[in-house]
């Protein structure tokens, strides 16, 4: 047993999902500025295993996904828990609070989580601050950094781009890569802009605005998109010349769940652990664009076959929550 499963996660556990996930991030906030500490506490450090994937050198194929470090507040803490990179967000253009709580349910049989957070996060505006005060402060972590982005939930989907546009003007530079976020299933009218119309006009606008690309540019794809969907925007993606694919986000497909436990929203963990493969399997069978793999990837077995069947990088989350910075051990040894 480690010093999280013996000691942490009782502590975390006993709160509500959401209040031990603030809990959390308050503490790995105040440890970004004593990264050591938590180096200690995190226990062995994962040997490196570097990467080269879309021109980034990524120190292990290991990274945090989107949804835990919404505001980026512990970026250096992430690096010193033994993470390869992060991934920032979903930042929105505007500040929003996100759906009614309570929004995130745990389920511990499953080792899978329910949310219906909204993209709650304090707006581009206030994370480009506080990402530019952490590189002028000399502190900005050794890992790749990516920044996932959002459409505002008050923006109508017809200026759908020209909101991404302004998140990604703001934040442009402060980035090692960049996601275009069409597939989280909590905000309305969302997962529409994966079509490649929507998608396509997205992708063009921040083209056509930063002219020569300078930085990688993904796209993340829901577990529920049909085959022929998602190999249109494989297509698309090749086309457009983006850096790769994140395959994926929350799926809402529920059956995993008892009846008597159900909640909206997209369901993360083990449970989506096979349509997240099966997405893989399909965009790697029409092309080689790089793929950061990400869903219920909570094992070496489960981490073997997405590495077998074509991921470039690995990403977890719930799992993470679930397991601490033994997981992440527990992965090293087959990627």
């Amino acid at each position: 047993m480690d010093f999280y499963s013996r000691f942490l996660r009782p502590i975390f556990f006993s709160l509500n999902a959401e209040e031990a996930h603030d809990a959390v991030m308050s503490l790995l906030q105040s440890g970004s500025r004593y990264p050591g500490i938590i180096r200690i506490m995190a226990g062995p450090q994962i040997p490196p295993n570097q990467r080269k994937v879309a021109g980034i050198n990524f120190p292990t194929p290991i990274g945090l996904a989107a949804g835990m470090d919404k505001n980026g507040i512990a970026l250096p803490a992430w690096e010193a828990l033994g993470f390869g990179f992060v991934e920032v967000g979903t930042i929105t253009s505007r500040p929003q609070p996100g759906n009614p709580k309570p929004r995130l349910f745990r389920f511990p049989d499953h080792e899978a989580l329910i949310n219906r957070l909204g993209f709650n996060n304090e707006g581009v505006e206030a994370v480009a601050s506080r990402l530019e005060g952490l590189r002028s402060s000399g502190n900005w972590p050794g890992i790749p950094v990516g920044l996932n982005i959002g459409k505002s939930k008050v923006t109508p989907a017809g200026a759908a781009h020209l909101d991404y546009l302004a998140s990604f003007k703001r934040l442009k530079g402060l980035e090692d890569y960049f996601v275009i976020n069409v597939s989280s299933p909590n905000t309305p009218g969302l997962r529409d802009l994966q079509s490649t119309e929507a998608l396509g006009r997205i992708i063009r606008t921040l083209r056509d605005w930063e002219g020569t690309p300078s930085k990688p540019l993904f796209v993340k794809v829901a577990p529920d998109l049909a085959e022929e969907d998602l190999v249109e925007i494989v297509k698309l993606a090749e086309e457009e010349q983006l850096a790769g694919l994140i395959a994926t986000n929350t799926t809402l497909d529920h059956s995993a769940i008892p009846d008597d436990q159900q909640q909206q929203g997209g369901l993360s963990g083990k449970p989506v652990r096979l349509r997240s493969l099966r997405a893989l399997q399909i965009i790697r069978q029409h092309s080689k664009l790089p793929v950061i793999a990400c869903g219920g990837i909570s094992d070496g077995a489960s981490a073997q076959e997405r590495m077998e069947a074509g991921a470039d990088l690995l990403q977890v989350y719930t799992s993470f929550i679930y397991q601490g910075p033994a997981l992440l051990r527990k992965l090293s040894k087959v990627t």
